[in-house]
């Protein structure tokens, strides 16, 4: 699969079967994370593999209950807490993995870093027949001191990109996109 294929293909995966992800693959999707550009070569990322139902559900369980605690009763997260209140709701969508991308607090750039290498991550997915998710929900539970402690994340680290990976139990179809607005200069 070419880049382009890859870009195309690539979707956000939320029904996975429970068929265990290779830790060869796992370091392939992450070799192909450290190949992002990062500014002044800085490279600011360290990349956590959880693992395990158990842990899963508890990092599950517990980014439910801190996004309910900061919402607002604004519409725009009527939907949201939906969900979120939902007992089965399972914000990684009993995915197998989760790798966490984080970013060093000091750097200028270091989210725009983290970012850029989780979107090149995403695609090797792709190209490895593999789905993943970025899972915002549980950004904000993985960088609290609880969180940290559990999975052993470094303080000078922001949590960035939580990326659900596995093996899709059907293709995901495209979502229609809209057409760019291009404003040329010059």
């Amino acid at each position: 699969m070419d880049v382009f294929e890859a870009i195309h293909h690539r979707r956000a995966t939320r029904d996975f079967t429970a068929e265990p992800v290779a830790v060869r693959a796992i370091n392939k999707l992450i070799d192909a994370a450290i190949w992002a550009p990062s500014a002044v070569d800085q490279q600011p990322w360290l990349f956590t593999v959880i693992r395990g139902q158990a842990l899963l559900d508890k990092i599950s369980a517990e980014s439910k209950k801190q996004m309910l605690a900061e919402m607002d009763g604004g519409s725009r997260h009527a939907g949201f807490r939906e969900h979120l209140t939902n007992p089965a709701f399972h914000i990684f969508y009993h995915a197998p993995v989760l790798i966490l991308i984080s970013a060093l607090q000091q750097g200028d750039w270091a989210t725009e870093d983290a970012a850029l290498a989780a979107e090149n991550l995403m695609l090797a997915a792709t190209a490895e027949g593999l789905g993943t998710c970025w899972i915002g929900f549980a950004q904000r539970w993985l960088a609290s001191a609880e969180a940290r402690k559990l999975i052993d994340l470094p303080a000078q680290y922001l949590p960035v990109a939580p990326i659900i990976v596995g093996h899709p139990k059907a293709a995901v179809p495209p979502v229609p996109r809209k057409i760019p607005t291009v404003q040329w200069i010059g």
